[in-house]
């Protein structure tokens, strides 16, 4: 017996510096791929689709590649199923931290935990980050805006972390599961 799992694709390095991809040639792609019911949310990359893959592991390198082979460009594919954002949603990881318009809430999404020796809680020197909390898939940043600018280096958890991240605000992980949730 199968099962058919409802995946979110949060991919990197869509629609941002240079490397544009309309939602309608990316939403073609996946198709390509033989994945089911393929839609996508806003423009920064968020695919939702559904698959009896059982392999997620094999499933992100096969979308990794043919959307390197089409675009020309690594695009890192992290899958969270619906139910695995629903459940860190529902643990509230940011619960009693105020957000004021110098605050952003950011989840990162990893394609693998953090490395051990990371400390978590970690306040970045200038103070211009927090992770607050990580588990295997995610890390749980606050950004602290300067001058109303994020300045955040590119890589949040050092040197020693080999894989890749991709990050939403809260407020736009919320509306992602929503979206991912309607048929």
């Amino acid at each position: 017996m199968t099962t058919t799992t409802t995946y979110i694709a949060f991919l990197r390095a869509v629609n941002v510096g240079g490397r544009t991809v309309k939602m309608e040639r990316l939403r073609a792609l996946f198709g390509e791929l033989g994945l089911g019911d393929v839609r996508s949310y806003i423009q920064s990359g968020n695919v939702f689709f559904t698959t009896d893959e059982p392999d997620r592991a094999a499933l992100a390198g096969r979308i990794e590649q043919h959307l390197a082979e089409a675009l020309g460009y690594p695009v890192p594919v992290m899958l969270r199923t619906v139910e695995e954002v629903e459940a860190l949603l529902a643990a509230e990881p940011f619960a009693g931290i105020e957000v004021t318009p110098d605050i952003r809430l950011v989840v990162n999404f990893l394609s693998e935990p953090l490395p051990a020796d990371f400390p978590v809680p970690y306040t970045s020197p200038k103070g211009d980050y927090e992770v607050i909390g990580a588990d295997d898939g995610t890390a749980y940043v606050v950004v602290h805006l300067r001058d109303g600018r994020w300045n955040t280096p590119g890589n949040l958890f050092g040197r020693s972390y080999r894989g890749s991240a991709t990050a939403r605000f809260l407020h736009t992980t919320v509306k992602i599961l929503a979206a991912a949730r309607r048929s």
